[in-house]
């Protein structure tokens, strides 16, 4: 998920058109598309809503100074928010449509989170098998040369963020630079720079890729075979400043390393339901028009089914491992098969990004509130009601470098501003790859440099921006040359 800071000089000041840009950029679309029958805008109500709402943000974006947990600001901050709203809808003797709109923004956070969920489930269990760390060794084993290693990270984290989300690749392919250039601060923050910018460019071609498209994805404007057009400028923006520092790596090897990772018992197994899984979800969206997080609950219960058949069947499988390793005379694998646990789903479950999952409601709920207190009607004419959406959804994919780019495709889809299918993709594109130009920008990014610590940092990152926005801009200029025919296509407002 992205990470956000806000960097305010002291003294400034912050001009109406700005103002605009920060209210859109956290405001979400859980809530109705339209505001409430009162207008509390410019009420007590809705300003202290506002200054709460801004208040936990602050303290999200905070999180890496004081070690707060980004949800618990935002889940005090909607309780409050809706408390309000409904007290002042009391006052006027309006009861019971309040409720009706909580529980409106509840069904569309409960579908996104219950999809998420699944997916995080089999990432994990594909991380308990030791699918990534078999994948890791592999590389090490190889001894790539730097630049090979630039490369090979860059690409696989690319793709294999298209179905795991980009933090848990980022993570993946760090640990793999960070052991085989051990010491080299150099390599290693250009490399990670690289991963970075890479793991965000790969999600966003596909729903599953990231949370924005996703969202896109299941709010029906944009169907899952239209994703795909976003292939080739979500490559560009990743090769555009990949080719630029890869200039800069030098050209010699690491010392060799040997690392050796045995995958546990039905890894490939897990991998292909997961597969399964995701087809499952497209086809019951796409075919029988039902959410897709149907089809993805369904592979959950795959998955249980599998847990218990990989349980019921281990006794069997380690005394056969075990009776080939005491006529093998290995010691140490016979006390390594006495320590293995059994697979248990439900521990996949609960080491799923709980605070992620929270601190999503929490944003949800809050800016629902705030949507229907009225602000979003204010803010779609400020943005959009100019005739030109293409400027509004480069500048809120800019502002996402610095704010959550969640927040920011919430509020898209609130609004619903009447834009052809090729700006509906536009804004997919550049929400989820502009976080790419700050550090802390993006999940990411903001893992990398608690992963590696003293070598990918804030400034390191930042040398590299320029090359980074013009990677931005030439996906942009891409995506307007290429798909040109779907700027034609409109999406139906209907689908919300």
């Amino acid at each position: 998920m992205r990470r956000a800071t806000f960097l305010l000089q002291e003294g400034e000041t912050v001009k109406q058109s700005w103002l605009y840009l920060l209210l859109c950029a956290v405001f979400s679309p859980a809530a109705f598309a339209a505001s409430g029958s009162l207008n509390l805008t410019l009420s007590p109500i809705g300003i202290s809503a506002l200054v709460l709402f801004a208040l936990a943000y602050l303290l999200v974006m905070a999180e890496e100074k004081i070690h707060l947990r980004k949800s618990k600001p935002v889940l005090v901050a909607a309780g409050i928010i809706w408390a309000l709203i409904a007290w002042r809808y009391m006052q006027d003797g309006i009861s019971g449509v309040t409720a009706d709109a909580f529980r409106h923004t509840l069904l569309e956070f409960a579908e996104l989170m219950l999809f998420l969920l699944v997916a995080m489930t089999y990432i994990s269990a594909l991380e308990e098998r030791r699918l990534f760390d078999a994948l890791r060794a592999w590389m090490i084993r190889k001894g790539f040369s730097y630049r090979s290693l630039f490369w090979i990270s860059g690409v696989l984290a690319f793709f294999i963020s298209s179905f795991a989300n980009n933090m848990t690749t980022a993570m993946l392919m760090c640990a793999v630079v960070m052991k085989v250039a051990e010491g080299d601060k150099r390599f290693i923050n250009l490399t990670c720079v690289n991963i970075v910018v890479a793991a965000n460019a790969g999600g966003a071609f596909i729903p599953f890729g990231d949370i924005t498209t996703l969202m896109v994805w299941q709010a029906g404007i944009i169907t899952f075979n239209e994703f795909f057009t976003l292939f080739i400028p979500a490559v560009v923006n990743y090769l555009v400043p990949a080719i630029i520092m890869s200039l800069f790596v030098e050209r010699r090897y690491p010392a060799a390393l040997q690392e050796d990772v045995e995958l546990k018992r039905g890894a490939l197994r897990i991998l292909t339901l997961f597969l399964a899984t995701i087809a499952l979800a497209v086809l019951y969206h796409s075919w029988l028009d039902l959410p897709p997080v149907l089809g993805m609950m369904t592979g959950l219960g795959l998955l249980q089914f599998f847990g218990f058949f990989l349980r019921k069947t281990l006794p069997g499988s380690l005394a056969r491992k075990r009776a080939m390793a005491e006529r093998e005379g290995d010691i140490e694998r016979v006390r390594a098969l006495g320590q293995i646990v059994p697979f248990d789903v439900f521990n996949r479950i609960a080491r799923a990004e709980w605070d992620t999952l929270l601190f999503f409601y929490g944003v949800v709920m809050c800016v629902g509130g705030l949507g229907y207190i009225g602000y979003l009607e204010m803010l779609s004419a400020s943005l959009y009601g100019n005739g030109n959406p293409t400027i509004a959804n480069v500048v809120l994919g800019l502002m996402s470098a610095v704010v959550d780019n969640i927040p920011v495709m919430f509020a898209v889809l609130t609004m619903q501003p009447d834009m052809s299918h090729g700006q509906w993709l536009l804004i997919t594109l550049t929400a989820g790859v502009g976080g790419s130009l700050l550090s802390i920008g993006s999940a990411a990014g903001v893992a990398l440099m608690g992963q590696a610590r003293g070598y990918y940092t804030f400034a390191g990152h930042l040398k590299w921006a320029p090359v980074i926005l013009l990677g931005y801009a030439a996906s942009v200029v891409t995506h307007l040359y290429l798909n040109a025919d779907l700027f034609q296509i409109f999406g139906s407002p209907s689908a919300h």
